[in-house]
């Protein structure tokens, strides 16, 4: 709750931590009087300066990374949108009014975003804690002394040491992981391939992987074209997340359009599907949905694995949820047994949603809530097109971001 009668420019001027206030761009916008203090400048020296230009490298020492340090905070923090608190930090700034001598600086700083209406990041604050004195007082201790005051200066002299390796480790540990996703969302993105969907208008997909993943998981989505004008939607969801649950995924994704292919009939593909997850280590409890449309026939064949049930929507709002021909997930029956199938019929103008459980599970509700909530949204925005369907059923949702969980989503407009 705001409290009125605050001065909160007096406020951040009187504030005893030494602050600065950085556009996206890294210009200084604006400086408390301890930053002034901590530094020897003043609000002139500062305002619209670059950071980098108010304060560069130490020219006469080699190992100066103060800048690159700060910088790739910084970085981080525009593109995460979230904290950074950086490891002691040696970053020496020029004198005042001698710009070719350094003063020897250290220092213990935290960079946060300050998001705009639209969640981009509009100012980064940056706060300094300059802590020379302290440091320059342990390392002009060159007699050793004994007891517990020797104990604790050998204390610190470790904690500055592990502070600064644990700062190179963190940021050899963020590249690895940047490297990775990256690699991942490639993977992934090599995985869920559509050809066909290219021939298609008025069909809308979006893939949402949880969030605080790897942004990989193990729902798939796939549309395939038959013979005579048919083609086939599938969607379906492997137990688990990050990349193990999405290599998965792409194995049982290949083979079912493989299946759906070859047989054309969707309960014979999702059992060659279960066959074949039988000998896929992490393939057990794998939910599918498998769906053939006809335009011809305006006939709608489907089977499903343990999935939740697919959606036909009718031109006047009414929902129709696909669940006559539901079976167990993938795997899970010990000897083979046929899968059944059904059919609907839909008129033009109808939409078919198939869609994963990310979709409608909220944890601590029953699945019923979720169904009961996602036909309301798709009957009440039936006349929206694909597009535009997909991205306001995820925001009433709220989803637009990600979830808990993965979603996969597949909208197509008969």
């Amino acid at each position: 709750m705001a409290v009125s009668g605050i001065d909160y420019a007096a406020l951040f001027a009187a504030t005893p931590s030494p602050y600065l206030v950085l556009g996206p761009d890294l210009v200084i916008v604006e400086v408390n009087q301890a930053y002034l203090d901590a530094t020897g400048r003043t609000r002139e020296d500062l305002i619209g300066q670059h950071i980098f230009d108010a304060f560069p490298d130490n020219p006469a020492d080699p190992e100066a990374d103060g800048v690159r340090n700060l910088n790739t905070s910084l970085q981080r923090v525009l593109a995460l949108r979230q904290p950074d608190t950086m490891a002691l930090q040696k970053y020496d700034i020029p004198a005042m009014g001698r710009l070719d001598v350094f003063e020897e600086r250290w220092w213990s700083p935290i960079n946060t975003p300050v998001l705009g209406p639209d969640g981009s990041v509009a100012w980064i604050i940056h706060r300094v804690e300059d802590v020379t004195a302290f440091v320059k007082t342990r390392a002009s201790r060159a007699q050793p002394s004994t007891g517990p005051v020797a104990a604790r200066e050998v204390l610190e002299a470790e904690l500055y040491a592990r502070a600064r390796e644990l700062q190179l480790l963190n940021e050899e540990l963020r590249q690895a992981h940047t490297r990775e996703r990256h690699v991942a969302v490639a993977l992934q993105e090599a995985m869920l391939q559509v050809p066909d969907l290219a021939r298609h208008q008025g069909v809308a997909v979006r893939y949402l992987p949880a969030t605080g993943s790897l942004n990989v998981c193990g729902d798939w989505y796939d549309m395939v074209d038959l013979a005579d004008g048919r083609f086939a939607v599938a969607v379906g969801d492997v137990v688990g997340h990050g990349l193990e649950a999405a290599a998965v995924m792409g194995m049982l994704r290949s083979a079912l359009s493989a299946a759906i292919r070859a047989l054309e009939r969707p309960a014979q593909a999702l059992e060659v599907l279960g066959l074949y997850a039988r000998s896929v280590e992490g393939a057990l409890n794998t939910t599918a949905v498998q769906a053939l449309v006809d335009p011809v026939s305006c006939l709608i064949i489907y089977s499903n694995a343990g999935h939740p049930p697919p959606v036909l929507v009718h031109a006047d709002g009414c929902c129709e949820l696909l669940d006559r021909a539901t079976d167990p997930p993938l795997a899970v029956r010990p000897q083979h047994v046929p899968r059944p199938q059904a059919s609907a019929t839909y008129g033009r103008g109808d939409t078919l949603v198939l869609y994963t459980d990310g979709l409608i599970e909220r944890r601590g509700e029953d699945l019923d809530a979720g169904l009961n909530r996602l036909t309301d949204i798709l009957g009440q925005y039936c006349r929206l097109d694909s597009e535009r369907l997909a991205d306001t059923l995820l925001t009433r949702l709220g989803l637009a971001g990600g979830g808990r969980d993965d979603t996969a989503l597949i909208i197509v407009r008969l």
